[in-house]
């Protein structure tokens, strides 16, 4: 059992990487993503590359199950049980609106108002039990959404995260009688402060348990049934990874959890190969995705909000997405302008030149058309040519004649836009927040990032591009390379000078104490073991917090707490280094503690990747063919990228082609392969 299996489902193709740690030898496939059930893709991909299961020590899955089901609103009938008058926090948000002008919005939450009962119970906010629990009521409210039809249920109580004891009373009625486990209380998913943010977050949670606890047991059972005994892991948001178990009871945390894998990989990567600083962009069949890693760290966001009214408060690695994938459709409005996405054509039918009922160009038609991919050897092994002239027709007669532009042009101009969009996504993670984008790499993955990787270092200044040995299979790599995680939080809400010790010692204490236990009940190997704790603190009167990471000691998995002196000095440091200045005579606030305990995973050493000794440039070039770049023809040398030699320098124009992607050197730009195997593009000295 020495292979290591990752799998990350995208909205078009799914991915497999395959790591022998005996030979130190990596595999790949790229297989149609299967819809509206993943787990056959999943498996397919697999099998692809493995005849016996049996041989797998790990499986780790990036999956958009949960994703698509917030997003296309697909999850299970759900019901709430709530403190009376509070049947509406769901629907009132934090007072927006989808749009920012005119007087109506069409938001419904995941659950309807006939599915938010209310029961009698309060406690007050400094954990006080004001209006003890009505059991009788909640057990009648659980038996009328059995009736209703409801699958999961949601427990959401006032101020449950200062006292959970109404609620957890509550839950416990509910679980006696409810005919499944799907049974969320937001004291177990979120015990924190702001109570929309807390209702949203456990609802959500209830909303994707039937959902993906039934997708994970198919593919468990599946594997399982060809031969599998090693461990399957699922890849969180915050780019660690948890236990099948753990995934089923938490479900919100596996939104965005295939992008989330693909920047731990690109983070490595980029890390190993001498650049701290990268923004990772991955141009997947129906979406970009960017992230930035600075000084070998990705940055994570308290919250996000995966559409509107959507928020999930859990740590996640911070994505920004745009509808600007291979399948986004081009299209020309009714004012004359070209647009790009969000609609996409997706796998099935896919792009016009794969010949599947699909009438509408993409970006990748244009590709096509301008001669950057090989119509004769389209990627995910499935099809055996591109059908270039229904792909020209496309372009000719949803934006050509529209626009008054001939074929090449009108190709030309899709990409154009393409490219603006993608470049303002990472202008949007870079400069906008303080980065300067001159000192970062681009790390282009997923199936079309290579194409436009040289367009987006001319447009955003970025310093070069480093093209990963597999990009089209990075996210699966990320899977493979990603480390086991836990997250914890506990509103503390507390001004800093009466800080409680011996009581956020206990806090903590506990925190690490089942961290610990998850990593011991894993059949993971860990390299080592870290726990880190952090406060959400502020002056008191200010709405936001900045992160204030503790000194803290942990021997033996005993943690030494901080003092108030300690705690004080840690977020005047983080204060000053957020804002550069701190407030004179300002009250010190803590707001929340966070734990992480992390399993820190053994990483394969990238130099297996590197290309064969052997090799050279005269065997890797394949052939010639005519590309198009700005208003001409040049003729470009047509590369095999894995045969390309460590040191060897291409120069453009010149296309590398492998199973997973095609890399495209422009004109102005060379490419050089390092020792890891990967292609560092920069500008001709």
């Amino acid at each position: 059992m020495s292979k290591m299996v990752g799998v990350d489902v995208g909205g078009t193709f799914t991915d497999v990487f395959v790591l022998d740690e005996a030979t130190g030898q990596a595999r790949v496939a790229k297989v149609p993503t299967t819809r509206p059930d993943q787990s056959g893709g999943f498996l397919n991909g697999i099998g692809q590359q493995i005849d016996d299961l049996a041989g797998i020590a790990v499986v780790v899955h990036g999956t958009t199950a949960g994703t698509n089901a917030l997003l296309e609103r697909k999850g299970a009938r759900v019901g709430v049980i709530t403190t009376q008058g509070l049947s509406d926090v769901l629907e009132m948000r934090r007072r927006d609106r989808p749009r920012t002008w005119g007087l109506r919005g069409d938001f419904e939450p995941v659950v309807p108002r006939d599915r938010r009962l209310e029961v009698p119970e309060r406690v007050l906010a400094d954990g006080t039990i004001r209006v003890a629990v009505d059991l009788d009521a909640v057990r009648d409210a659980a038996r009328r959404l059995i009736d209703l039809g409801c699958a999961a249920v949601a427990v959401l109580f006032a101020n449950a995260y200062a006292n959970p004891e109404n609620e957890r009373a509550a839950v416990e009625a509910v679980r006696a009688i409810w005919p499944n486990d799907h049974v969320a209380a937001s004291s177990e998913i979120l015990p924190e402060i702001r109570e929309f943010e807390r209702f949203s977050t456990t609802a959500l949670n209830a909303y994707l348990q039937p959902e993906v606890a039934g997708y994970l047991d198919r593919l468990e059972t599946a594997l399982k049934g060809g031969g599998f005994t090693g461990e399957f892991m699922i890849v969180q948001s915050n780019g660690g990874v948890m236990g099948v178990e753990t995934a089923c009871r938490l479900p919100v945390r596996t939104a965005l959890s295939g992008p989330a894998a693909g920047v731990i990989a690109a983070g490595y990567i980029a890390q190993t190969a001498g650049f701290a600083d990268v923004i990772t962009g991955d141009v997947g069949g129906t979406s970009f995705d960017v992230s930035l890693v600075a000084n070998g760290q990705s940055m994570l966001a308290a919250q996000t909000s995966i559409d509107f009214g959507m928020v999930v408060r859990t740590p996640m690695i911070e994505i920004a997405t745009i509808g600007a994938g291979g399948g986004s459709i081009a299209w020309v409005d009714k004012g004359g302008l070209l647009n790009i996405g969000p609609e996409s054509a997706g796998s099935d039918p896919g792009p016009v030149a794969y010949g599947r009922g699909n009438d509408r160009p993409t970006v990748t038609d244009a590709n096509v058309v301008l001669g950057r991919i090989d119509p004769e050897s389209p990627i995910g092994g499935t099809l055996e040519r591109l059908d270039v002239e229904a792909a020209r027709a496309a372009i000719d007669t949803h934006v050509g004649t529209p626009l008054g532009l001939d074929t090449m042009a009108a190709a030309e101009a899709i990409l154009t836009v393409a490219n603006s969009r993608m470049a303002g996504a990472i202008r949007l993670v870079s400069i906008e927040r303080g980065f300067d984008p001159k000192r970062f790499s681009y790390m282009p993955f997923g199936g079309g990032g290579a194409l436009h990787a040289g367009a987006i270092l001319a447009d955003v200044g970025l310093a070069r591009a480093i093209v990963p040995r597999f990009p089209g299979v990075t996210s699966a790599m990320g899977c493979v390379i990603a480390d086991m995680r836990q997250d914890f939080v506990q509103t503390l809400n507390v001004m800093a000078d009466q800080v409680d010790e011996t009581a956020l010692a206990a806090v903590m204490q506990t925190h690490a104490d089942e961290g610990l236990a998850m990593l011991d009940a894993a059949q993971s190997r860990f390299e080592a073991r870290d726990i880190r704790f952090e406060l959400d603190m502020a002056y008191v009167g200010q709405t936001h917090t900045v992160a204030v990471p503790l000194p803290v000691a942990v021997t033996e998995g005993r943690v030494t707490p901080p003092t108030r002196a300690q705690i004080a000095e840690a977020f005047d440091l983080a204060y000053h280094a957020t804002y550069g200045r701190l407030l004179q005579n300002g009250t010190r606030r803590v707001m929340n503690l966070r734990s992480a305990v992390i399993g820190r995973r053994p990483k394969f050493d990238l130099s297996a990747l590197a290309p064969d000794p052997g090799g050279s440039m005269q065997s890797a070039f394949k052939t010639q063919r005519e590309v198009h770049f700005g208003d001409r023809w040049h003729k470009t040398a047509i590369y095999d990228r894995l045969s390309l030699p460590v040191g060897a320098i291409v120069q453009g124009p010149a296309i590398l082609e492998q199973l997973d992607t095609t890399i495209l050197i422009e004109p102005d730009l060379q490419g050089t392969v390092d020792p890891y195997g990967n292609v560092i593009i920069e500008r001709r000295i």
